[in-house]
């Protein structure tokens, strides 16, 4: 069951998330070539070579999709903005379409009396700046600072909320380490240099949108609980280091202007000279902080070299993604986070969901183990709350079923299901329920 409004602070916003690459369709509006893109088009990196030129075609169908947030009775909806839309060669002359169509945006959302949230970067990162390096060069963090001032001179104005980069975590690690996402490498190096510079890129861009005089400025950090495969010390000291890798890492970065020494161990030779001096810029102050939350893994170590760590499956219930279900691991992060780096500050969850292999049945889709999720998880923010931690919000992640990056159009996050054919929306049963607890009019 979904707890009710009433369950909540008074001032708590709810809300659902998307991002730009994942439902715009980005064969629209003059949109320049990004890195996943040319990823998508490499054999073997995206299931069934699936890209986001169509997607859920959300450039054309955005009032439909704004009248699915309103509908389902959320106060706010977070949403990214596409920079190689906006300026399809990275930098230089900023494309009008791609202005106009988030003008379009925030004026729809206010005229529904929602509160827009904008996330300047969810990972396209245009192909021109890619090709100079991407995020191992220094550079990029001028040429995003470029963009958020180009974005923010036109919607900031209006806007409720902006962030500058979604989950650093995935945008280096994950692409650079792992090559699970684009640009697809397995580089230490590579790595290091990714993980300095695009926290880098988060402080000029703040700095960028200060001088605008933009407020409300937050970064958001994904988390995974990472727990010891076994009782040894060895798995205690791989979970150790997968929470600073993962979890710690960016939020120390941000809030303490150091990095962890368990990170520091395997990244400091690789690290770009002088990288000690950019951490006033990286420790800009912020109005709040968003953790996206999903899983968490259990960890053991590996033989090779650092961080000599491997997953080891785990007993719990799992979502159609493989992840296991642990909503005890957002409660754990909304108090240590408080705790441990941000004090007073606002936090939102600016994600949590699930993947389920839901299908319309007679028009419907019972997506209970959905309702349950969100249920569970919602829960955990509750008494957060009332334990004292300032945890200002929850956005489910996701309005749509959309473009699941590596995974294509196979797992399901939406809220609303789309058929990927026709781009018909139908609400799912979870949908529905959001609109009861929240008050939505399209509670039945």
């Amino acid at each position: 069951m979904i707890p009710p409004r009433s369950t909540f602070p008074k001032d708590f916003v709810f809300g659902t998330a998307t991002s730009a690459y994942q439902i715009e369709g980005h064969g629209f509006g003059g949109a320049g070539s990004t890195h996943w893109d040319t990823f998508a088009a490499t054999p073997g990196n995206v299931a069934n070579a699936e890209d986001g030129r169509v997607a859920c075609d959300h450039y054309h169908r955005w009032p439909e999709d704004l009248d699915l947030v309103a509908g389902a009775g959320f106060d706010a909806y977070r949403f990214s903005t596409s920079w190689a839309r906006v300026l399809p060669e990275g930098r230089g002359t900023p494309n009008p379409e791609g202005l106009d169509f988030y003008d379009r945006l925030v004026d729809g959302l206010l005229a529904r009396g929602l509160r827009p949230a904008v996330t300047l970067y969810h990972w396209e990162l245009p192909s021109p700046l890619a090709d100079l390096g991407g995020w191992q060069n220094r550079d990029v963090a001028e040429r995003f600072a470029e963009f958020a001032e180009v974005v923010m001179s036109r919607i900031g104005d209006r806007v409720w909320s902006v962030a500058t980069i979604n989950e650093p975590w995935c945008v280096a690690w994950l692409s650079h380490f792992l090559g699970q996402h684009a640009p697809g490498l397995r580089d230490i190096r590579a790595t290091a240099r990714a993980m300095h510079h695009v926290l880098l890129a988060h402080g000029r861009a703040t700095e960028a949108m200060r001088a605008l005089g933009v407020g409300n400025i937050g970064a958001v950090f994904n988390m995974e609980y990472a727990a010891p495969a076994d009782d040894s010390p060895e798995a205690a000291s791989a979970a150790t280091r997968y929470d600073a890798i993962y979890n710690r890492f960016f939020l120390s970065g941000v809030f303490h202007c150091t990095y962890p020494p368990e990170v520091l161990d395997g990244l400091a030779p690789h690290m770009p000279a002088g990288w000690q001096d950019d951490m006033g810029v990286i420790g800009a102050p912020l109005d709040w902080v968003g953790l996206n939350y999903y899983t968490r893994k259990l960890l053991a170590p590996a033989p090779g070299p650092w961080p000599a760590l491997q997953e080891v499956p785990g007993p719990l219930p799992k979502t159609d993604m493989g992840w296991e279900i642990y909503p005890e691991g957002l409660g754990f992060f909304l108090r240590r986070t408080a705790r441990e780096y941000t004090g007073d500050l606002p936090i939102y969850v600016t994600e949590n969901g699930m993947a389920w292999p839901d299908r319309p049945v007679d028009g419907h889709i019972d997506d209970a183990a959905r309702i349950d999720y969100i249920g569970r998880h919602l829960a955990q923010v509750a008494a957060a709350a009332a334990d004292g931690v300032p945890v200002a919000g929850y956005f489910v992640w996701s309005l749509l079923d959309n473009y699941e990056w590596a995974l294509g159009y196979d797992k399901r996050f939406g809220l609303v299901h789309v058929d990927f054919e026709t781009l018909e929306r139908t609400p799912k049963a979870s949908w529905h329920a959001l609109a009861r607890a929240l008050g939505g009019a399209g509670a039945r």
